[in-house]
C-alpha cells in the first residue's frame, strides 16, 4: 500500500503541473496532448539521464537542447556554481564588474581568435572581445549591431531554413514563417535569404545570389549557422563557409557566425567553423557555455570591436542588469575546463561515424525514405514520404513512441520531419548503439502500423 500511495502521488503531481501550466501559463508554450502522452514533466536530471514526475527514467538524446554536454548537473560545474552563490550572488552589468567577467572574456578570447591565429601562421595575432549576454538571440543581437556599427550598412545576409532566434532584431534573420509571419509588421525587414546550399554545385548560384545583393542592397554583415540546428541538422558543402569568408572580403561586411548550437565541442570541433579552418569576424555562443545557466557572449575580433563600439563614457549603448551575470561566469568557467579535461571535443568526433553510419543503415518503412547526416554528436534522421514529401506525422509519431520507450528526441526541420540527435557529449557508443537499436524498433512498429492500416 505504501508504493501504491506512492505512485499515486507522484502521478497526481504531474497531472497537477500540467494543470497548472494550462491555468496560468500563455497557452502558446507548452503543448500538452489532449491523451496525456506529452509531455513528461520533468523531475531530475544527472549524466545523461532525465527522471520523470513518475520516477521513470529516460536516456535524453537532446542535451536538452544541446545545453548539457558535460552531462546534466556535473558535479563540479554544478560546485562552481553554488561556491559563487554563496560568494556573490549578483553584480551590477555594466557598472562595477567582478573577477570571474574578466576571466571569461580571456577565456573566450583565448579558445576562439588566439587559437585561431594558427590558421594564418603569418597573418596578425588575433584576439576577442566580448559582449557578455543572457540567451542565444541576444548573443545574435548584439553581433548584428556591431555589424551596423562597423559598416554603417543595416542589411544582413542570412539563409533558408536559418533559425537566429525569436528577439525582434534575431527574428529579421530567422527564415521559418511559423515565426516570423505574425510579426511581419513589427519588423525592420534588414534581413535577406538566400538558400542554404546541401550541396557542392548549389555554391556557384549561391555566389551569384549573394553578389548581386552586395550589389543592390546596403549589406553589411552575413550571418549563418555553420550547420543548421533547428532547421533540420542541414549541412553545408566543406567550400561553404570559406566562400562566405571570400565574398565577405570582397565587400568588406562582417561575417558572423552563429555558433550557439554547435559551440563547445558539438560538432567535433571546439567550434564548427573550425572544419574548414574559417575565421568569422564575429562568433555568437550560447548553450552549452554554462551547461545550464541563462548566459552567452558575442565575441569579435578586438579591433573590430573596438573599431566599431565606442569606449564608455559611463553609461554603455548596449547592456542589460544580468549582463557577465557571476554565477553564470563561474559555470560557464567550470564547464570549459570539463571539456578540456573530459577531451568530450575528441570524443565527439570520434563518435560521429559511429552514429551517422548507425543512422544510414537504419531500415525505413514501406512507403518512406530516410536520410542520416550529422557531424560530431549533432545528426539527422530526415523522414520523407516516396513522394518526397515530408513525413511529419510519422517522425512526430516515432518522437513519442520513443518517449515511451524512455529516449527523449526532438524533431527538427521547417515541417518537424528531422529526428535530432544532440545527446550529451559524455554518453558512451554502447548508449548511443542501444538508442539506434531502439530508433529500429520504433521504425518497425511504424510498419506495423501502415500494414494494420491498409488491411482495414
Amino acid at each position: 500500500m505504501p508504493a501504491l500511495r506512492s505512485f499515486l502521488s507522484v502521478n497526481l503531481r504531474a497531472r497537477t503541473v500540467l494543470r497548472l501550466l494550462r491555468q496560468y501559463e500563455s497557452r502558446n508554450i507548452t503543448f500538452i496532448s489532449r491523451d496525456g502522452s506529452w509531455p513528461i514533466v520533468w523531475e531530475k536530471a544527472k549524466g545523461v539521464f532525465v527522471w520523470d514526475a513518475n520516477g521513470k527514467k529516460y536516456l535524453d538524446l537532446t542535451a536538452a537542447f544541446a545545453v548539457a554536454a558535460t552531462g546534466h548537473a556535473n558535479p563540479r560545474v554544478v560546485a562552481a556554481g553554488q561556491r559563487q552563490m554563496s560568494r556573490l550572488l549578483h553584480a551590477m552589468g555594466d557598472v562595477h564588474p567582478h573577477a570571474l567577467k574578466a576571466r571569461l572574456a580571456q577565456e573566450l578570447s583565448r579558445l576562439t581568435f588566439e587559437r585561431w591565429s594558427r590558421f594564418t601562421p603569418n597573418g596578425p595575432r588575433l584576439t576577442a572581445k566580448t559582449i557578455f549576454c543572457n540567451s542565444g538571440f541576444e548573443a545574435v543581437e548584439a553581433a548584428l549591431k556591431t555589424a551596423l556599427l562597423a559598416t554603417e550598412k543595416p542589411g544582413v545576409i542570412a539563409f533558408s531554413g536559418a533559425y537566429h532566434g525569436l528577439g525582434y532584431g534575431a527574428l529579421n534573420a530567422t527564415h521559418r514563417g511559423h515565426f516570423r509571419a505574425r510579426f511581419e509588421p513589427q519588423l525592420g525587414r534588414f534581413g535577406h535569404f538566400v538558400a542554404f546550399p546541401t550541396r557542392p554545385d548549389q555554391l556557384d548560384d549561391l555566389a551569384v545570389c549573394v553578389r548581386r545583393l552586395f550589389k543592390r542592397k546596403r549589406i553589411g554583415a552575413m550571418l549563418v549557422e555553420p550547420i543548421q540546428g533547428r532547421g533540420g541538422i542541414n549541412m553545408p558543402p566543406a567550400d561553404f563557409l570559406p566562400l562566405l569568408r571570400k565574398l565577405c572580403d570582397e565587400e568588406q561586411a562582417l561575417l558572423i557566425a552563429d555558433e550557439v548550437f554547435t559551440g563547445f565541442g558539438r560538432t567535433g570541433k571546439w567550434f564548427a567553423c573550425e572544419h574548414s579552418r574559417t575565421i568569422p569576424d564575429v562568433i555568437c555562443l550560447g548553450k552549452a557555455i554554462t551547461g545550464g545557466f541563462p548566459l552567452s557572449a558575442c565575441a569579435g575580433r578586438a579591433a573590430l570591436m573596438d573599431e566599431a563600439w565606442p569606449a564608455s563614457a559611463g553609461e554603455a549603448i548596449h547592456t542589460s542588469t544580468y549582463l557577465g551575470h557571476p554565477v553564470g561566469c563561474a559555470m560557464a568557467l567550470a564547464q570549459i575546463e570539463e571539456i578540456r579535461k573530459q577531451r568530450l571535443v575528441d570524443r565527439s568526433f570520434s563518435l560521429s561515424k559511429m552514429l551517422v553510419s548507425a543512422l544510414e543503415h537504419l531500415k525505413a518503412p514501406t512507403g518512406l525514405k530516410l536520410a542520416a547526416r550529422g557531424l560530431g554528436l549533432m545528426a539527422g534522421l530526415e523522414l520523407r514520404h516516396s513522394d518526397d514529401e515530408p513525413a511529419t506525422n510519422s517522425a512526430l509519431q516515432i518522437v513519442k513512441k520513443m518517449l515511451h520507450r524512455g529516449y527523449i528526441l526532438l524533431p527538427e526541420g521547417e515541417h518537424s520531419n528531422v529526428i535530432a540527435l544532440t545527446p550529451p557529449l559524455t554518453i558512451s557508443r554502447s548508449q548511443l548503439e542501444t538508442s539506434v537499436n531502439a530508433l529500429q524498433e520504433t521504425l518497425a512498429e511504424c510498419e506495423q502500423g501502415i500494414e494494420q492500416t491498409r488491411s482495414r
